[in-house]
């Protein structure tokens, strides 16, 4: 027989403790992923709840392309070709845009007492973390697709096939997972909300730096340099290969290799500042 509680977010200190359990009767953890469909849940919901956020995060992508689009576009490329090649660095701008979100939810979550609560429950708390980044997943791949109909819209006209769809959704995903995941990090890493979303702002000018709305050969030597090798550049290149039959090149292998990367530093970072905070659970 086993003593559950409700999961909530009521704002506790860490002082809560739970009331004492009858001699003989333990605690017990829900079997299986229970507790991270339970966090999942919860934050999906406050993600519907959260219009305003979810609109942003698909508005402003939007408008960026049609300003690259309509107001820069005709000087990049005369012959009215650029929205092909602007489309994919708006793709991970917009998953930028929603992922960073992520970094506030988990700060607030850290400060706000609610993590402080999970200890008086049989839970692993730790699975708030993948509440957040699962949910992140979910709303930023919906914003991806709303951009990428307004893309259609105005003229994007990609020629990948279904192999190839397949393969932009999957790097898409990957993308969004490693960035989502560091940013819960840098969720965990701020002493507040506020500052955590300062810090994540940081990382969303990084497609502003890549091959994203100019070749990288049109920039000053030590830009080029830099631009060609950060993570960002391979991932946009191999989705332009995939979408719109650019040469792919390396860029496959090396987008997939840098998501991989970030996400496998970001989880363990993220790991390490939750039981250093948290503590073990």
């Amino acid at each position: 027989m086993s003593h559950s509680h409700p999961i909530t977010d009521t704002p506790t200190t860490a002082a809560t403790t739970a009331s004492p359990l009858p001699r003989g009767v333990s605690r017990t953890r829900p079997r299986g992923f229970s507790t991270e469909a339970a966090f999942i849940g919860r934050s999906l919901r406050h993600a519907v709840r959260d219009v305003e956020s979810l609109l942003m995060a698909v508005a402003l992508p939007v408008m960026l392309m049609l300003m690259f689009t309509f107001v820069f576009g005709g000087a990049l490329d005369p012959d009215g070709g650029y929205v092909d090649y602007v489309v994919p660095g708006i793709i991970l701008t917009c998953a930028g845009f929603g992922a960073a979100s992520t970094s506030l939810s988990v700060a607030s979550d850290m400060t706000s007492g609610f993590v402080d609560r999970l200890r008086t429950m049989p839970v692993r708390a730790s699975a708030v973390i993948t509440g957040h980044v699962a949910a992140s997943l979910a709303r930023n791949l919906f914003a991806a697709s709303i951009v990428l109909l307004v893309a259609v819209a105005i003229g994007f006209r990609p020629s990948a096939g279904v192999a190839e769809w397949l393969a932009t959704v999957g790097l898409v995903a990957l993308y969004i997972l490693a960035i989502t995941y560091l940013f819960a990090a840098i969720g965990l890493a701020a002493k507040s909300p506020e500052s955590a979303n300062g810090y994540g702002f940081i990382l969303l000018f990084l497609p502003y730096v890549s091959s994203a709305f100019v070749p990288v050969e049109t920039m000053p030597k030590w830009l080029e340099v830099f631009a060609d090798n950060q993570p960002i550049t391979p991932i946009i290149d191999a989705l332009r290969a995939l979408l719109i039959g650019t040469e792919m090149g390396a860029s496959g292998y090396l987008a997939v290799g840098w998501c991989l990367l970030i996400l496998a530093v970001a989880a363990v970072w993220a790991a390490v500042l939750f039981r250093a905070k948290a503590g073990q659970r």
